[in-house]
């Protein structure tokens, strides 16, 4: 069985989301935030794992589901923090962001017997899933984050190391407003949806 990680940030008004500000208020788009990671942590728990890990900038709150270990990201650029959380892991692990309300937990049961690393392409050319059935850091570091060649060089990087690369579909983050309307269509029953509906609807309560 694998370790599921999310990697994840306090969703904190100005701190998370600060690209859909505007057309959202920076609470908006914090409580979006809270709701995308709220519907990815009960994907996650519904999925199976050996272990949930919640690898967090911030502190938990009230929307962090039970059984999950929750530690700390370590300093540094996103890849340095990705790699660390790799490196907590002693067999195989998948990481994933907070972005992508939209994934179910059969997209997030893999199983190493016939590839050696999980790779889930982003829409905006990064990437919303990484597994590795070795978890060595080394291949995520020096890695360039958040370009859109991103995704490219971190799959070269897996390619390059000899690894049996299994690509998981891609998938859209939420970054904009037009990615948040998008995602939310193809999960209209769940949290991030249902609280972007109040954030756009006329006069609705969330708009502040």
């Amino acid at each position: 069985m694998t370790t599921l990680l999310v990697i994840a940030k306090e969703p904190r008004p100005g701190r998370v989301k600060t690209r859909l500000t505007p057309p959202f208020s920076p609470a908006q788009a914090a409580a979006l935030a809270e709701a995308s990671l709220a519907d990815t942590l009960d994907a996650v728990a519904a999925a199976p794992a050996t272990r949930r890990v919640l690898v967090l900038d911030g502190a938990p709150g009230p929307w962090l589901p039970p059984g999950f270990d929750v530690v700390p990201q370590c300093a540094g650029g996103l890849d340095e923090r990705l790699a660390d959380a790799f490196a907590r892991c002693p067999g195989p692990a998948l990481l994933i962001g907070m972005d992508t309300p939209q994934v179910t937990p059969a997209l997030l049961t893999v199983d190493f017997a016939e590839c050696d690393a999980y790779f889930g392409a982003a829409e905006d050319g990064g990437f919303w899933a990484l597994g590795l059935a070795d978890p060595d850091p080394a291949l995520l570091r020096g890695v360039p984050m958040s370009v859109p060649e991103t995704g490219a060089v971190q799959r070269r990087r897996l390619v390059g190391a000899g690894l049996r690369v299994c690509d998981l579909p891609p998938l859209r983050d939420v970054d904009t407003a037009a990615d948040a309307a998008a995602v939310a269509a193809l999960v209209p029953h769940g949290r991030f949806a249902a609280l972007l509906a109040r954030c756009t609807a006329p006069g609705g309560t969330d708009r502040r």
